[in-house]
């Protein structure tokens, strides 16, 4: 059982580190090691189930679409009960799936299986925020996300040239019935280590609780944000977890080998950008600019980086996919000011809420991919080239459109505060 801290106590750094960083971020870790996996282990699936793009995208999918659906009762939760409890739970579900993932042999079982993957890792980023919220100081939110993303980072490498390594001796049935072990063990390590921090509960009724949703949907501040950062995300994870794998076969040339070879290089950009959004966020504000301004610069890059990609189609698809991996890192950097416009106890629930709304939308855009290539004919060696054109240049145009609303739609935060986080 967990040691409730103190609530006159402040415990030192190797105190946070150990019993707070660490176990969330091992459990980020594995998140977004289910998350990309596919990108290696879905073209083998693929082949042998004989699935099309459109069902190869569903079956990735199925991860967001439970992980965007728990993302609302999930932030109220985590301000209801903390995050100790509500994440060492939900992992514990993720073990489940993993392991009904790695004995499917049908593509329902695997949908199944992924989709209760999604639900159990779902708290991933948002229990650590919660945590880090509640034990950190405000001026180190930024720094103290971006390390944690970095965690994430750091399992989006091993999901590919090593588990492309780790496929020479095993299936993926037993990359998965290793992952469900490795993942039970975590969702353990939160529920003996992790400390309670009493008095950070929200009270009232659940009711109350779920209301004060609906108030955060009519916050202009909101939705000034959200448009942008979902659309970036939409096409920066449902590209990078599923469909940069296909890309790079399909209009690159290239093996299993270098394609897995790539895709960790794409990971260890995105690992560099999360650790380094903090820095740049500090060093942006010397120059009176704030967060919000850091991850929209961010975006506008990585819009055009993403870009060169669909239409220019560069012959260095390394250095061109590292672009696209640390500049597509940066949306993190706009959770601060959203949490900051807000009451503290609302924290989990804004989060979780543009959560939502994100991985909802990833869901749609992830299977929508697949559709759109499979309106081609298949190729000798994979899909059509025309087809990731026109579903890559389709989040492109979304993009700009969530740019030119996030300029002229000029909405304040409802709680004022003098921070370097809002516009």
């Amino acid at each position: 059982m967990a040691i409730a801290a103190g609530a006159g106590s402040s415990p030192g750094i190797a105190t946070l580190v150990l019993r707070i960083y660490l176990p969330f971020a091992a459990a980020y870790f594995l998140s977004y090691l289910y998350r990309t996996v596919n990108s290696v282990v879905g073209p083998v699936i693929a082949d042998e189930l004989k699935l099309s793009a459109g069902d190869l995208g569903f079956l990735t999918s199925a991860y967001f679409i439970m992980f965007s659906a728990i993302q609302i009762p999930l932030g109220v939760a985590l301000d209801r009960y903390g995050p100790r409890r509500v994440h060492g739970t939900l992992l514990i579900i993720a073990a489940v799936g993993a392991a009904v993932f790695g004995g499917g042999s049908s593509m329902t079982e695997l949908v199944i299986g992924r989709a209760l993957i999604g639900l159990g890792v779902a708290g991933g980023l948002m229990a650590a925020i919660k945590a880090i919220s509640l034990w950190f100081p405000p001026e180190r939110w930024t720094l103290m996300n971006g390390i944690h993303m970095a965690a994430g980072g750091v399992g989006s490498l091993t999901a590919t040239a090593p588990t492309q390594a780790a496929l020479q001796y095993t299936t993926w049935h037993g990359v998965f019935f290793i992952l469900a072990g490795i993942t039970l063990i975590v969702a353990l390590v939160i529920w003996l280590v992790v400390p309670e921090k009493p008095g950070t509960q929200s009270g009232g009724t659940l009711s109350q609780q779920v209301s004060i949703i609906g108030r955060i949907l009519r916050t202009g501040y909101f939705w000034r944000i959200v448009p942008l950062m979902t659309f970036q995300q939409c096409a920066y994870i449902g590209i990078q977890t599923l469909w940069a794998g296909p890309w790079l076969r399909d209009i690159a040339g290239l093996n299993a080998t270098d394609r897995a070879d790539v895709l960790f290089m794409t990971a260890a950009a995105m690992t560099v950008g999360f650790f380094t959004t903090g820095m740049v966020a500090g060093v942006v504000r010397r120059f009176g600019f704030g967060d919000f301004h850091t991850a929209t610069g961010a975006t506008v890059i990585f819009c055009a980086v993403m870009a060169v990609i669909t239409f220019a189609r560069p012959t260095n698809v390394i250095l061109w996919w590292m672009l696209f991996g640390y500049f597509g890192a940066f949306a993190i950097v706009y959770f601060p000011p959203m949490a900051q416009a807000f009451t503290p106890e609302l924290a989990g629930r804004v989060t979780t809420t543009g959560n939502f709304i994100m991985f909802s939308s990833i869901f749609l855009v992830q299977w929508g991919i697949g559709r759109i290539v499979d309106l081609w004919p298949r190729t000798a060696t994979g899909y059509a080239p025309d087809g990731y054109t026109w579903s890559f240049g389709l989040l492109i145009a979304l993009q700009v459109v969530a740019f030119f609303w996030l300029i002229l739609f000029r909405a304040r935060p409802p709680v004022e505060r003098q921070t370097h986080l809002s516009p």
